[in-house]
């Protein structure tokens, strides 16, 4: 495997970041995941975007977009695949043990793994662990994971794929790396920016491409919706057919299928929708 590392193609055994990245040492980085299609990025644009906001808001300087789009193409040619992850991580370079920065360059890994076709349906698992829709790191997509890592273990241990979690109000919020959509009444929703999910690429285009909406949702919508259904850059749009103990029978359900079938074919007419 070819891994771009600092503005540099290099074998997987030399990319090589230091033990004092602060990346590393207190998770002070960023990081998006883009799905690659016989080696094109799907929504690069967008991911880019979101990448620069989560950089800023976490206080690094802006990537410059060109050497990552550079590493993005450079990693894809590399490493041909039909169906990639690719990941773009930016951290803040080397930074002492604490929490403190020093004035040093940021740093930029680019890899790309093969990832295989979703199923079309998934279970889910809710947890008690909550997300704070008011936390300084609140929508920011960061290389701090360990919360989602501790949740995902229990998702599984419970045979599903994914964990979902309220907010500290009890709200819906999103999964450890997915939002959730429901159908209630025939609507199609999602939960806010402001209950503290991340702005996900693929959650925009379904709001846009299917005619969602945003609505504040108690937990226990997920008791009641006639449909529910996950998106994320590589599950795209996934039907829910078990959330904890309850099963939906006919999952995909016909709003869940008319919206992967909408990204399905939107996805493919235009790959780096704006």
């Amino acid at each position: 495997m070819m891994i771009w590392l600092n503005g540099e193609l290099v074998e997987q055994h030399r990319a090589e970041v230091s033990a004092l990245d602060h990346g590393l040492t207190v998770g002070d980085g960023v990081f998006e995941t883009v799905k690659t299609v016989q080696g094109e990025p799907f929504a690069l644009t967008r991911h880019l975007d979101r990448l620069t906001r989560s950089a800023t808001g976490l206080g690094l300087p802006a990537p410059d977009l060109e050497q990552v789009r550079k590493g993005c193409e450079a990693v894809t040619a590399a490493n041909p695949m039909p169906l990639g992850r690719l990941r773009i991580t930016y951290t803040g370079g080397i930074g002492p043990l604490g929490s403190d920065r020093l004035d040093s360059p940021p740093t930029l890994v680019i890899a790309l793994g093969a990832a295989t076709p979703r199923p079309e349906t998934t279970a889910v698992a809710t947890v008690e662990w909550t997300r704070n829709e008011r936390a300084a790191t609140a929508g920011l997509k960061t290389t701090s994971y360990a919360e989602n890592v501790i949740a995902l273990a229990h998702a599984h241990r419970q045979g599903a794929s994914e964990a979902l979690f309220p907010n500290t109000l009890g709200r819906l919020c999103e999964g450890t790396g997915s939002n959730v959509f429901v159908v209630l009444d025939g609507k199609l929703l999602t939960p806010p920016l402001s209950a503290g999910c991340l702005a996900g690429v693929t959650r925009a285009l379904v709001l846009d491409w299917c005619d969602g909406e945003e609505a504040d949702l108690p937990m226990d919508v997920l008791q009641r919706a006639e449909e529910v259904f996950l998106t994320s850059t590589l599950r795209d749009v996934q039907a829910v057919s078990r959330v904890d103990q309850r099963v939906l029978d006919d999952a995909p359900g016909p709003v869940t299928a008319r919206a992967m079938a909408a990204f399905t074919a939107r996805s493919a007419a235009d790959p780096d929708p704006r």
